[in-house]
């Protein structure tokens, strides 16, 4: 028999396990689409229980009036008793009226599924009646991850993003004033000299609700390229979504939208870049890179951006280096954060993830691929839908130094002498693009600073004594 050689990367290992979805309910976009697009309003169609999820969930921002709302639904709903297209256009008639915002966003939960209430077929003649878009999204308990609540609504916004048309005059002086506003007290000339940088190509709309800062300092990092960035889906304002015609590239900025990915192939006729994502040097560099490939553009200064990024991170790594990390699964994260943390010198033995869209991730998984071969360190095994039980036994006999799991899990294990780290963190931290590598590093090593100050205070003995316990 012939010995296989060392030198060919190891092949992923893929399986799939039979667990629970341990992970928040999909509804909880709510908490950061609100605050990414300032002029909508989200209506929650659902029960009690999903009320109260809300008010756990999102309690804290109660004060800060945010634009959100429950319609819960009452027993004579249930049992078709009620006209819900009555009671609805009470309540879209009093958000009108008291927070008239540009567009109202339905998002209807598992309760909606199960008594089949047609949300999609009441919101066009509803829209018509009260002068308001309504976007119909199914963000319920159904889906694998908390996280495709976004993709279920960015899909849905999809579909309404505007097709090329004759600019009405009133659009015109909108957008004069918006570039005045962005190029205020630059000269004609700068501002000639701006638009001379791009270099001319089909237009590029990428998709995935990200914080402000972070769209800003990925559209400079592609401008430093050539590459202009046509438009954002969301967008800051329902009012400015993108142009989206056939024929126009996109790239997600995270891994949980390939709903919105097909949407916008199938729908809306766009092209696909099949990127990995820009979580991290290393990943922003590939997003970038590939990028510029498909539009036919040679990238500079990426080599010396990304070692530079390395540099400031030295602080970090020599905490993490040589260290072990585990995902139990929850965001639909965990690739892109463990490549990121194996090229920061971490071993995975495993990451659990709910769902696994290996077309939509190809690039990704390639990326971690190779990733695994440059640092000469075993391909992670990948557990699809994973058993928390059988999780946990693999955690205690490889004597894993860091588990990232889910919320319900984590004092648990903290009990048992494990450090670990909450997922959701990851979800709402900034973490995309070359500037943020610390934020992720920040929050991958409280765990572990924290218990080497409790060592240095002669705690760490404690410590394990109670986990035994």
């Amino acid at each position: 028999m012939t010995a296989i050689t060392t030198n060919e990367p190891e092949a992923l290992n893929f399986e799939c396990e039979t667990g629970n979805y341990h992970t928040f309910c999909p509804i909880s976009c709510v908490a950061w689409l609100y605050q990414k697009i300032e002029d909508s309003f989200f209506l929650v169609i659902g029960t009690k229980t999903c009320g109260y999820f809300l008010q756990n969930a999102m309690g804290v921002m109660i004060f800060a009036e945010p634009r959100y709302a429950m319609a819960e639904l009452e027993e004579g709903d249930i049992s078709a008793q009620l006209n819900d297209y009555d009671e609805l256009k009470r309540l879209c008639l009093q958000i009108k009226r008291d927070r008239n915002p540009s567009v109202i966003v339905w998002i209807g939960t598992c309760t909606t599924e199960i008594i089949k209430m047609d949300l999609e077929g009441l919101a066009p003649k509803l829209e018509a009646e009260i002068g308001i878009p309504i976007v119909t999204a199914r963000a319920n308990g159904l889906d694998y991850a908390f996280t495709q609540g976004e993709d279920t609504v960015l899909a849905a916004m999809a579909a309404k993003c505007p097709e090329k048309a004759p600019v009405m005059e009133s659009q015109k002086q909108e957008r004069n004033a918006i570039s005045q506003l962005l190029n205020f007290g630059k000269k004609k000339e700068e501002v000639a000299a701006d638009e001379s940088e791009y270099v001319k190509h089909t237009p590029l709309v990428l998709f995935g609700s990200l914080p402000d800062p972070v769209v800003t300092q990925l559209t400079l990092e592609l401008k430093k390229q050539g590459i202009k960035v046509s438009g954002w889906l969301p967008s800051k304002r329902y009012t400015e979504l993108p142009v989206l015609e056939e024929g126009y590239y996109v790239s997600g900025m995270n891994p949980f939208l390939s709903r919105t990915a097909s949407t916008l192939m199938r729908r809306r006729k766009c092209k696909l870049i099949g990127a990995p994502f820009p979580i991290g040097p290393d990943g922003t560099r590939a997003w970038i890179e590939k990028i510029c490939s498909v539009l036919g553009i040679e990238p500079k200064g990426l080599d010396e951006r990304e070692a530079q990024i390395w540099a400031g991170l030295e602080d970090y790594l020599q905490i993490i280096r040589g260290k072990s990390v585990f995902f139990m699964g929850d965001n639909l994260l965990e690739i892109s954060l463990a490549r990121f943390l194996i090229r920061c010198g971490m071993t995975c033995p495993e990451i659990g993830i709910p769902y696994m869209d290996k077309r939509y991730q190809a690039a990704e998984l390639a990326l971690l691929e190779k990733t695994c071969h440059e640092m000469g360190v075993p391909t992670p095994r990948i557990v699809e839908k994973p058993d928390n039980y059988n999780q946990l036994q693999r955690i205690y006999e490889q004597n894993i130094d860091l588990v990232i799991t889910g919320m319900a899990h984590a004092n648990p294990l903290e009990a048992r002498g494990i450090n670990t780290k909450w997922s959701v963190e990851f979800t709402f931290a900034q973490i995309h693009g070359f500037g943020n590598a610390r934020d992720i590093l920040e929050l991958v090593t409280r765990p572990l600073r924290r218990n080497n100050s409790l060592k240095d205070l002669g705690w760490g003995n404690l410590v394990k004594n109670e986990a035994k316990v």
